[in-house]
C-alpha cells in the first residue's frame, strides 16, 4: 500500500487533520470528459484547443491525465499540488516520490468509486456543515474571507464552497468505504497474546503521563445575558411586526461569522452534529415561524424556518454571544489561584477540587482525569501529545501541579486551568501486562491493514483502472498497472 503509515493514521482511525489537498485536486465531471477510445481520454478543453489550432489559434497546454480509477480522473497537477499541500501542513516530503503520491491518490479514488457502487450516501447537509466549520477555521487563521479566497485562488465564496463541497464529498465517501471494510474487525485476548509472543523485537514506548486538570471559566454576568436576550427579542419583533429581513439582520449582527455572511442560512437534519438544544428548537418549529431566544453552549440564538423537506429543514439563525466583564475574568483568575495554592500546600486534594470547582463537565466528575482521545485510555505518550499540551506538562514531575494556564474556548472566551501529572511512566520496552491496551491496538491495526490490502487486491482486479505515462513505470505495492 502506498504511504501505508499515513493511510493507517488517517484512514483506520478516521481522523483527518485539516483539508486533504484543499484547493489542490481538480475534479472533472463526466460532462467534461470525452472518451474516444480505451486508451485516450480528452477533456473538452483539449478538443476545443485542437479546433482552435486548426483555425490558426495558439493551442493552450492542457493538464495531462496521470490515471483513471473507476469514475475518477487523476491529473498530473494533482500530484504536483499534493506535494505543496503536504509541505503547507509541515509534513516532510524528502522521502516522498511522485509514485508514492500517485498510488495514494489512486487508493482514495478506488475507495470513493466503490463507496458509490455500494450505495454509501453522504447527506449534502453533512458536507455543508463541515464546510461552515472549515471556513470559520480558515477565517480565524488568516483574518478575513477575502484573504481565504485569495489564498485558494477563488473569486467568490460560492466558488470556494463548491470546490470544498466536491473535495469533502469525495473524502467522506472514501472514509466511509474504508471504515466499512474494517468496522467488524476485532482481536481476541488470545490473538493479542500471540501477536505479542510472535514479535521479533518488542517495541519501545516513550515516556507516558497520566494527567488531571481543573478548568475555571469567567462567569457571564446576568446583566450581559439579559442584554443579548433583549436584543434578539428586538430583532424578532422587528421581523414579525415590521417585515424586516431576518437574513439582513444575520449579516449585520450575528456573531456566527461563517453563516452570518450567508444570512444565517443552515440546512439541517436530525443526524447532523449540532448541539441538542439547537436541533430540538429547529425541529419544533413550522415553516415561517421564528423561535424565542434560546441558549446553547455557544451563546443565545433565534431561528427562522424557511422550508421543511421531510427530515431536513432549511433555516436561518442569529447568534449573539454575551460578553464577560473584566471583573468576572479577574474573579475566575483569583479563584483558580486560590485553589492551586491550597492544592500545593496539601490543604486540598486535586481530585476533590476538580469535582467541586471545575467548569469542565467532561472531566470534573472523574476528579479532572483526562482521557487520551487517540487511544481511549488515561496515558499520554509525551512525544505524541498535542504540541500545546506538551508545552504545558513537559517539565512537570509526577505529583506536580502546573502554573495557571490561560486558553480560549471555541467561541473565544478566556479560560484558566491547572494540570497535575498524576503518574509518570518512564520510557520502557513493551510489557504484556502493563501495556496490554497499546499492544492490542498494534494487533488490531495489523489485522485491519491485512483486511484493507485484501479488499484492494480484489477491487483493483475488477475496477477499470488506466495508468498513463511515467506512472506506469512505478514500483507499486498494489497492482495498479494492468497488463
Amino acid at each position: 500500500m502506498q504511504l501505508k503509515i499515513m493511510n493507517l493514521k488517517y484512514t483506520i482511525k478516521s481522523i483527518v487533520a485539516g483539508m486533504l489537498l484543499l484547493g489542490s485536486v481538480n475534479y472533472v465531471t463526466a460532462q467534461e470528459v470525452i472518451v474516444t477510445d480505451s486508451t485516450s481520454i480528452q477533456t473538452e478543453a483539449e478538443v476545443r484547443a485542437k479546433e482552435e489550432g486548426k483555425q490558426g489559434s495558439q493551442r493552450t497546454k492542457v493538464d495531462g491525465i496521470a490515471a483513471v480509477v473507476g469514475d475518477y480522473i487523476i491529473l498530473d497537477s494533482d500530484i504536483d499540488l499534493m506535494y505543496k499541500d503536504m509541505q503547507s501542513q509541515g509534513m516532510s516530503t524528502a522521502e516522498v516520490t511522485d509514485c508514492n503520491l500517485a498510488g495514494s491518490l489512486m487508493e482514495n479514488k478506488l475507495y470513493a468509486h466503490h463507496a458509490i457502487q455500494d450505495s454509501i450516501i453522504i447527506p449534502d447537509s453533512q458536507i455543508n456543515g463541515m464546510i461552515d466549520q472549515q471556513l470559520q477555521g480558515f477565517i480565524q487563521q488568516v483574518g478575513s474571507v477575502d484573504k481565504v479566497l485569495e489564498y485558494y485562488n477563488k473569486d467568490t465564496e460560492e466558488e470556494l464552497r463548491e470546490e470544498l463541497f466536491r473535495i469533502n464529498k469525495q473524502r467522506q465517501l472514501a472514509q466511509q468505504m474504508q471504515q466499512r471494510i474494517i468496522d467488524e474487525i476485532e482481536v481476541t485476548p488470545e490473538e493479542v497474546r500471540q501477536y505479542f509472543l510472535n514479535m521479533e523485537e518488542k517495541p519501545m514506548f516513550g515516556t507516558e503521563v497520566e494527567l488531571s486538570q481543573i478548568v475555571i471559566e469567567p462567569e457571564v454576568p446576568e446583566s450581559e445575558r439579559q442584554k443579548v436576550i433583549d436584543r434578539l427579542n428586538e430583532f424578532r419583533a422587528d421581523i414579525i411586526d415590521n417585515g424586516a429581513s431576518f437574513a439582513t439582520k444575520a449579516v449585520l449582527y450575528s456573531d456566527d461569522e461563517v453563516t452570518g455572511r450567508d444570512g444565517g442560512r443552515i440546512t439541517l437534519t436530525r443526524k447532523d452534529p449540532f448541539v441538542k438544544e439547537f436541533k430540538d428548537v429547529a425541529f419544533s418549529l413550522q415553516e415561517g415561524e421564528i423561535s424565542e431566544p434560546f441558549e446553547t453552549e455557544f451563546g443565545y440564538h433565534i431561528i427562522q424556518i424557511d422550508k421543511i423537506r421531510g427530515q431536513t429543514v432549511d433555516l436561518r439563525h442569529i447568534l449573539l454571544i454575551p460578553d464577560v466583564t473584566n471583573a468576572s475574568v479577574e474573579a475566575a483568575r483569583t479563584e483558580i489561584d486560590s485553589v492551586r495554592s491550597k492544592i500545593v500546600r496539601g490543604d486540598l486534594d486535586f481530585a476533590d477540587a476538580a469535582r467541586e470547582v471545575s467548569d469542565e463537565e467532561e472531566t470534573k466528575n472523574d476528579g479532572g482525569r483526562l482521557i487520551n482521545p487517540r487511544t481511549g485510555d488515561t496515558r499520554f505518550e509525551l512525544t505524541k501529545v498535542d504540541p500545546d499540551l506538551f508545552k504545558q506538562v513537559e517539565g512537570l514531575e509526577e505529583g506536580e501541579v502546573s502554573l495557571i494556564l490561560t486558553q480560549q474556548t471555541r467561541i473565544g472566551k478566556p479560560q484558566f486551568k491547572i494540570i497535575k501529572v498524576t503518574k509518570k511512566i518512564p520510557e520502557h520496552t513493551a510489557d504484556y501486562s502493563t501495556d496490554f491496551q497499546k499492544i492490542k491496538q498494534l494487533a488490531l491495526r495489523d489485522k485491519q491493514l491485512e483486511a484493507i490490502e485484501e479488499w484492494q487486491r480484489e477491487k483493483i482486479s475488477d475496477t477499470y483502472i488506466k495508468v498513463n505515462g511515467k506512472y506506469r513505470e512505478c514500483d507499486y505495492s498494489s497492482d495498479w498497472v494492468k497488463n
